[in-house]
């Protein structure tokens, strides 16, 4: 058997997995990572995008918004809000879209002098338009 780590996922609803796993690809908000048995302590937060778990039964896939990921001894993603793919389907996605879009009509309107934050928002709803493609549900493009 190969070497494995504690993994937890927990959203605001609930626990979603709790087990030995290979390896976890995590959505970075610097960029994508997998975490391994052994890695380095470190705390990173998560964008919209695609979690990945390899167990010795294979992978499984959620879809996250966001969060963070503490990586030590195992895993802990605390998620804003993870979703396993095989749930999500058009209206969830879009749902999911809608949300995003609000929060950056929202930071547009509160910092209009101020393009950092605006342009986080405007990253973080392509991040979540970007997940339609790759779990193969048609993307939906909101206007700017």
């Amino acid at each position: 058997m190969a070497e494995t780590m504690q993994f937890d996922l927990v959203s605001p609803e609930r626990s979603l997995m709790s087990a030995q796993v290979k390896s976890v690809q995590i959505p970075g908000a610097d960029g994508d990572m997998t975490a391994m048995p052994n890695h380095a302590p470190l705390i990173t937060t998560l964008r919209p995008g695609i979690l990945t778990v390899e167990t010795d039964k294979g992978t499984e896939e959620f879809v996250v918004t966001g969060g963070f990921a503490e990586m030590g001894e195992g895993l802990s993603v605390l998620a804003e809000r993870a979703v396993p793919t095989k749930d999500v389907d058009q209206t969830t996605y879009e749902t999911m879209v809608d949300e995003a879009h609000a929060a950056y009509q929202q930071t547009k309107e509160t910092f209009q002098n101020e393009p950092g934050p605006v342009d986080d928002a405007a990253k973080l709803l392509a991040d979540m338009v970007a997940v339609g493609g790759r779990i193969g549900l048609s993307p939906k493009q909101p206007n700017l």
